[in-house]
């Protein structure tokens, strides 16, 4: 039995206008037996690297061949590109605007083509909703089975933002910083286990997490492993160290926001004297 189509939808709409609906209507209108999934619409306004976090953490877990369309397009209406870009797996549809770098990152092999086949797009084209008018008509396109090729020529220049990544202070000191805070207010940095390893090991050697003017010495695996209110350590589920607190807010108790510093220093293990 075949599977319908999927489209993933990530944007920083909001869900109080019509925007997300209209997109979904244009993209119905094409291909009618599209399966729509949102992975988000509450990616912070502008925000094009949360957006491509967001993308990032999801869009392996959907089946081969899944089109994810991804608006985050504090640029619309000026001259960056609308692009389709294609990994092993997966066809993704964007602005040119860096929304895509983890999956740069991350992926091996990956063609991305600027997308200039206007007869594919909604006349006439508003300046102000690409989304409808470009990006939703070429990502239902895509799932109906047209060739990435066919909307434009492949381009090697696309814009790659740096992602931010933690930086050695010493040998024994890294500092990174908090990359998102999500609804229940977990910090999610941006420290993964290759870049400490030590400190996701089962007996860690003795470490601090600084942030917000605290200082976390506790590495959990649950959630729930530690009272109310407890500030932790957590390798969370999107590979990131995270610091929480068991049924409270990390961000109110440590008033601390996306983009605070974060320093993580391991103790040096004492040096054994010779007998």
């Amino acid at each position: 039995m075949a599977h319908r189509p999927i489209i993933t939808l990530t944007t920083d709409f909001g869900l109080s206008d019509h925007f997300v609906g209209t997109v979904k209507g244009v993209i119905l209108s094409i291909l009618p037996d599209a399966e729509l999934v949102d992975i988000s619409h509450s990616v912070g306004a502008f925000d094009v690297l949360d957006g491509a976090l967001t993308i990032a953490s999801s869009y392996f877990y959907f089946p081969a061949g899944t089109v994810h369309l991804v608006v985050v397009d504090p640029g619309v209406g000026t001259v960056r590109r609308p692009i389709v870009s294609t990994t092993e797996q997966h066809h993704f549809v964007a602005p040119d605007n860096g929304v895509l770098s983890y999956i740069y990152n991350r992926e091996e092999r990956i063609r991305v083509h600027h997308v200039t086949a206007e007869h594919y797009f909604l006349q006439p084209i508003s300046q102000t909703f690409h989304a409808r008018d470009i990006f939703a008509r070429i990502a239902a396109y895509l799932a109906k089975g047209v060739a990435p090729a066919t909307f434009g020529e492949e381009v090697k220049d696309f814009v790659r933002l740096e992602v931010p990544r933690p930086t050695v202070v010493n040998e024994n000191t890294w500092r990174g910083a908090i990359i998102k805070v999500d609804r229940f207010g977990n910090l999610i940095t941006n420290f993964t286990p290759d870049i400490v390893p030590s400190l996701f090991q089962s007996e860690p050697l003795p470490f601090k997490i600084r942030v917000g003017g605290r200082e976390i010495t506790a590495l959990q695996n649950a959630y729930g492993n530690t009272p109310p209110g407890t500030l932790f350590g957590i390798l969370g589920s999107m590979g990131y160290l995270e610091i929480a607190a068991n049924q409270a807010s990390a961000s109110k108790i440590l008033d601390v926001e996306k983009g605070a510093r974060v320093e993580v220093v391991l103790e040096a293990m004492p040096s054994v004297c010779p007998s």
